[in-house]
């Protein structure tokens, strides 16, 4: 089966290589470790010829390997999240189910907590949300071996460099895949990109984010699997609400096509991801409020994924727990009612945009309030829209939801944005806005109009 392959850009202008293959239902897999669509294909390509799924197979390089831009830096889950964002607005994909497999998972379930309506699936395999044996002063050393390890000979003649992580991903690998896989990684990317890469991947945490995704998972991992332990997959499906649990035999992490365990994780994945039938009644509806459209507001803090880095899971978690009670005061003094968080935010809605906006600067107020003692200063930014959404399961979906999210996006710690709608909608009010001009946001052909709500007594 031919793939097509096909580029895009990321929102911060980096070219994201992407192949497809079929056609009909989308699947989209976000693939750990190094890839290279033309060169890995000799391997994977005849198991997806094989598989039993069938329909539209989307796959593509990460930034910094395969045919992408290789000339990044930057390596942290917020800009792997951009490059599967970037793959999937360039289908057009309104709903899609995904992949991950190894590394790919914590891209996967961040990008499944922001943008829930258009994840139907979720399947893990091999994956993980935290390393804890890396985030101990001992493991960050270990990371430190590993990282000059890989500068001294990653994309040299010599296999032994590459070899090491070939024997963990793959240790009852036979002579022909061992020196395949050496080679995939040589070719796909630079020594130093390897380097960084491998030092943020065992440093990510996506714990919290685990309760907040709503679509159905399927968690799959190998009793033995010699590069993340099982442990890590039985996580996974313990806090992932409603997550099925599928344990295999074996010790290679990278499965092969000859072992048996293939076959029951092929079969497995073409079973769940046809059981996207969803009947009559559970199909989306609009969501109305008392009268008019609903107004939704996000919010986000500045800096979380720094803040964690720098004063640790405990102390960082302390300071996300005030801002989480600053917002459900506001919400609950406003009549707001809260959608979902997302780890460092919330999605909140309100049938009044009055309420929404006066919630808003009420949040902001009690930030600053607190930031004037505060050891660590919480600065949050703050998004509105107003439409028609889509009401499902307790959710709300729709382009509505999508435009407020990326309002927010354009805030910055300490402010509040609004699109034009919601400033039309509390005309006369008294709220006091500065024109900010048409702005461009991603997934939208055409520019917004924003304005900055002052919220300064």
């Amino acid at each position: 089966m031919e793939q097509r392959i096909r580029f895009c850009t990321t929102s911060d202008g980096v070219r994201i290589a992407y192949a497809t293959t079929g056609q009909g239902q989308p699947l989209v897999r976000v693939l750990g470790w190094f890839t290279h669509l033309e060169f890995d294909r000799q391997m994977w390509g005849p198991a997806m010829e094989a598989s039993e799924w069938k329909g539209l197979s989307v796959r593509y390089d990460g930034r910094g390997m395969g045919l992408s831009d290789r000339d990044v830096q930057d390596f942290s889950l917020d800009v792997q999240v951009r490059d599967l964002e970037a793959v999937i607005d360039a289908l057009g994909l309104r709903r899609c189910a995904l992949v991950a497999l190894s590394e790919g998972g914590p891209t996967a379930i961040a990008y499944a907590v922001r943008h829930p309506e258009r994840v139907s699936r979720l399947v893990l395999y091999g994956s993980y949300s935290r390393r804890p044996e890396y985030q101990t002063e001992r493991g960050r050393e270990a990371v430190a071996v590993l990282r000059a390890f890989m500068a001294e000979g990653w994309g040299s003649d010599l296999p032994a460099y590459r070899q090491f992580f070939t024997g963990v991903f793959m240790p009852d690998a036979d002579g022909d895949s061992i020196r395949y896989y050496n080679e995939l990684q040589r070719v796909s990317t630079s020594a130093e990109n390897a380097a960084t890469f491998l030092a943020e991947i065992l440093q990510l945490d996506v714990t919290d984010l685990l309760p907040q995704v709503r679509c159905p998972t399927l968690v799959i991992h190998r009793r033995g699997d010699a590069a993340v332990p099982f442990e890590r997959g039985r996580e996974l499906a313990a806090l992932i609400p409603g997550a099925r649990f599928l344990p295999l035999e074996g010790r290679n992490h990278t499965m092969l096509l000859n072992e048996p365990e293939w076959t029951q994780y092929d079969r497995a994945v073409a079973e769940f991801l046809a059981e996207d039938r969803r009947p009559a009644s559970r199909r989306p509806s609009k969501a109305t409020g008392p009268s008019g459209p609903v107004t939704v507001l996000f919010t986000d803090v500045e800096g979380s994924t720094f803040l964690t880095q720098r004063l640790g899971d405990a102390r960082a978690r302390e300071v996300l727990r005030t801002h989480e009670g600053i917002v459900r005061e506001a919400l609950r003094c406003h009549q707001g009612s809260e959608i979902k968080t997302m780890g460092d935010g919330f999605m909140a809605s309100f049938s009044s945009a009055t309420n929404a906006l006066e919630c808003a600067i009420a949040m902001q107020r009690a930030m600053a309030e607190h930031n004037e003692t505060a050891l660590e200063p919480i600065l949050v930014r703050i998004g509105l829209n107003a439409g028609e959404p889509i009401a499902e399961d307790k959710d709300l979906f729709g382009t509505a939801v999508n435009m407020a999210a990326r309002v927010a996006a354009k805030a910055v710690g300490g402010e509040i944005l609004a699109s034009d709608v919601v400033r039309q909608l509390v005309a006369g009010k008294g709220f006091l806005f500065a024109d900010r001009g048409d702005v461009a946001m991603r997934g939208f052909e055409d520019p917004v109009r924003l304005y900055e709500l002052h919220w300064q007594t």
